[in-house]
């Protein structure tokens, strides 16, 4: 993957999920996913309920993912954007994402992937964050 630090691709692959953004008739989204690093590629697992693979097939996405809420004292933020493909995983590969989520949004999780050829990777720190607590959420709120 194109990036000024190697870091980054390392801390990527060290954490499974992020966040996957494109849009739809010029709406922006973003929808959590499960990614895994092949080489100097990215591929995606989403839930094909969205249907925002169709979307993204062909498009360029951005894709995040971090430790910001790990509640550690330094935290670090991998960005990366790239053109996205939908994909036939190897064999291996679905092995390394592991179990599907069970549902999404009520319903089978049904998996779907997108490759992502990285054109852009940025690597950012925090450090010293500051504990962040918030309010309990009930549902009604």
């Amino acid at each position: 993957m194109p990036c000024d630090d190697p870091r980054a691709t390392e801390l990527l692959d060290r954490t499974p999920y992020g966040r996957v953004s494109s849009s739809l008739r010029a709406l922006p989204f973003t929808a959590i996913s499960r990614h895994l690093v092949t080489g100097h590629r990215l591929i995606v697992r989403l839930h094909s309920g969205y249907g925002y693979h169709r979307a993204m097939d062909g498009a360029v996405v951005a894709y995040e993912a971090d430790t910001l809420h790990s509640g550690a004292a330094d935290a670090w933020s991998v960005h990366l954007t790239g053109t996205a493909r939908l994909a036939e995983p190897t064999d291996a590969e679905r092995q390394r994402f592991g179990r599907t989520p069970r549902l999404a949004d009520g319903v089978p999780f049904d998996p779907v992937f997108l490759r992502i050829e990285p054109e852009f990777i940025a690597l950012h720190h925090l450090t010293d964050v500051p504990e962040f607590r918030t309010a309990p959420w009930a549902p009604g709120q």
